[in-house]
């Protein structure tokens, strides 16, 4: 379902509410098929900058308009929509599909297994459309990975801006496994019967 965005971003605040950008571990997004390696980075920026096409963007090679797209979170997070800003003349996506929480997805694998959701897209231009999610399926998303099957016709599939719209946890993933190893016993931490005078060299 695609969703007009209709009304004065500062009065409602839209920043704040895109701002899932800001939990994008960005130095371990990539993508299938793009033209220029790394190019995918470019297109997770600030929602106020969403319709700025004067940098580097993302595009598939030529000839074939497939996209596969993963995007892992620094802390997991409820998604809540999802804007995508194509290019012109056919160039846009005209299909999304997501998963959620796997990894290292191939387009073979992508064409096969069942999207979580699954959307036909309009073409966004003018960075006015979101897509709302199944809400209840997207939550402790610790990575998404975006599958682009197709453009509007063109040889090419070209994309601006992809935007998230939700809200993260407060505890990010690195705090966690730091807490799950406190968890666990440090054999340091315990004298062993031996070293006390006992006969046993076991850890209590």
């Amino acid at each position: 379902m695609a969703c007009l965005h209709e009304h004065s971003c500062e009065e409602h605040d839209c920043s704040t509410n895109w701002s899932l950008y800001q939990h994008i571990d960005i130095s371990k997004v990539f993508a299938l098929n793009e033209a220029t390696p790394g190019s995918v980075k470019s297109v997770f920026k600030a929602w106020e900058d969403r319709l700025n096409t004067s940098g580097e963007h993302l595009e598939s090679n030529e000839g074939d308009p497939e996209l596969l797209v993963f995007i892992p979170f620094t802390s997991d997070v409820k998604i809540k929509s999802i804007s995508i800003v194509g290019g012109a003349y056919g160039t846009s996506p005209s299909k999304m599909r997501v998963f959620i929480n796997r990894e290292g997805i191939d387009f073979s694998d992508a064409q096969s297994m069942q999207a979580v959701q699954e959307w036909d897209l309009v073409e966004n231009m003018h960075g006015v459309l979101e897509y709302q999610t199944r809400y209840s399926k997207f939550q402790s998303v610790a990575n998404i990975t975006l599958h682009f099957p197709e453009s509007f016709g063109g040889d090419i599939t070209e994309i601006h801006y992809i935007g998230f719209k939700g809200e993260a946890t407060q505890l990010k993933r690195d705090a966690v496994a730091n807490i799950v190893y406190e968890l666990l016993p440090n054999p340091s931490d315990h004298k062993t019967r031996a070293e006390s005078g006992g006969g046993l060299s076991h850890i209590e």
